[in-house]
């Protein structure tokens, strides 16, 4: 027999937050994919900045599905995990052909731009609920797409 969750946040408002760390987590996931899929096809005059940026980037992205999902479990609702999953929870979209170096970097600025209106919000209700645990993490994750969105503008500026 399952033991219940009683951790001072009720199951309507963890459900509400697991909800929108579902979406940061698939966001997440389909960035890190991104990423990934950029260090490896990017070319061009800058390409070695590229190709180390966007292994840091992917990276980063890689650990911190492993937190979000977590936090998740923690809030005591499943997170997603399939592919199918993240594609129906993500508003990112996929990029399935290989863009020219300056248009990767567009996509990922506004890939992290919606990974952090998504966090921004999850991070309210968080932070309403008193579940001072997600809202701390959100604030990390949002210094982290913050800065990674401002570094990558600042390259074609």
């Amino acid at each position: 027999m399952a033991i219940a969750i009683d951790i001072g946040i009720a199951e309507p408002q963890r459900h509400e937050i697991a909800e929108g760390l579902s979406k940061v987590l698939a966001d997440t996931y389909t960035l890190y994919l991104k990423t990934h899929n950029f260090h490896w096809n990017v070319t061009g005059p800058m390409f070695k900045t590229l190709h180390e940026m966007f292994e840091e980037h992917y990276i980063e992205l890689r650990d911190a599905v492993d937190l979000l999902a977590e936090r998740i479990r923690a809030l005591g609702a499943f997170a997603p995990g399939s592919y199918a999953q993240f594609a129906d929870l993500t508003q990112i979209t996929e990029e399935t052909g290989v863009p020219r170096a300056e248009d990767m970097i567009r996509q990922l600025v506004h890939g992290h731009e919606a990974v952090i209106r998504i966090a921004r919000e999850t991070s309210a209700k968080a932070a309403a609920a008193g579940d001072d645990g997600t809202a701390d993490m959100l604030t990390g994750r949002l210094e982290v797409h913050e800065k990674t969105a401002w570094m990558l503008r600042s390259l074609i500026a």
